[in-house]
């Protein structure tokens, strides 16, 4: 099994207005898993959850979006990661009837988690709305970046873009065939390397439209990418950021 993003978590500051803001937004539909003020939301499409939100959380950093790596061994990974040069902020770890995971960081800091689940199926995968479209890796060290994800998840480079005054974009592979996502170097004014989940939105334009209607912030885009899609990113009213991409 090819090592690959699959689910996507959000912790934030207000579960409940973050609910609110992303079903309007993105078009998700909401379940819980639990009761009371301790439920965990998920985010839904037709076809099943693909994202999920558990109670407030500490978050000294403040509010993010967490992609989910899937991997057949989390304890071996995450000594990958160590291996490698990234670092372990939450050891492996049962989790009660859903399966094991690990916090872990690559060398420059982006944070994701490795995850196994206890359902071989895993959560449902699909191009239309409410799916993820895209990943897309910001960092300080772009080649360095990307030669740790190679290293550890055997991630192979496809094509690279030349962007200017921005450098590089390098498209890779989670498979070694279909394009999965990009490694670029971040913005000056970006605080610390990151992960963006871009989520499938039919059109980029009202999806900004509704950011701003629901409290958030669009701080890039909507513009065109290679490919005839539109993205843009954006804060929602709690902070966290987050990417869209779909049509015009």
């Amino acid at each position: 099994m090819a090592a690959h993003f699959m689910w996507y978590e959000l912790l934030t500051s207000d579960p409940k207005a973050a609910e609110r803001f992303y079903r309007d937004v993105v078009g998700w539909k909401t379940e819980k898993m639990g009761e009371g003020d301790g439920a965990y939301t998920i985010y839904a499409t037709d076809a099943g959850g693909v994202a999920g939100m558990p109670p407030q959380a500490d978050m000294p950093a403040g509010p993010f979006w967490m992609g989910y790596v899937g991997v057949d061994d989390v304890d071996g990974f995450a000594e990958k990661v160590k291996a490698a040069g990234g670092a372990i902020h939450t050891p492996p770890h049962e989790i009660p009837g859903v399966g094991r995971s690990a916090m872990v960081a690559d060398p420059q800091g982006a944070v994701f988690t490795l995850f196994k689940g206890n359902q071989p199926a895993g959560p449902p995968a699909g191009q239309g709305p409410g799916f993820i479209g895209w990943h897309e890796l910001s960092t300080s060290e772009p080649k360095a970046g990307f030669d740790f994800y190679a290293e550890v998840f055997g991630w192979k480079p496809l094509d690279a873009m030349d962007m200017g005054e921005a450098g590089s974009y390098q498209i890779y592979s989670e498979d070694g065939a279909q394009p999965s996502g990009g490694v670029m170097k971040k913005a000056a004014t970006t605080p610390r390397p990151w992960w963006a989940h871009y989520f499938n939105v039919d059109s980029a334009s009202a999806a900004a439209e509704r950011v701003n209607a629901a409290g958030g912030q669009v701080s890039n885009g909507p513009h065109e990418v290679p490919g005839g899609q539109w993205t843009l990113e954006a804060r929602d009213p709690q902070g966290a950021r987050f990417a869209l991409v779909g049509g015009k």
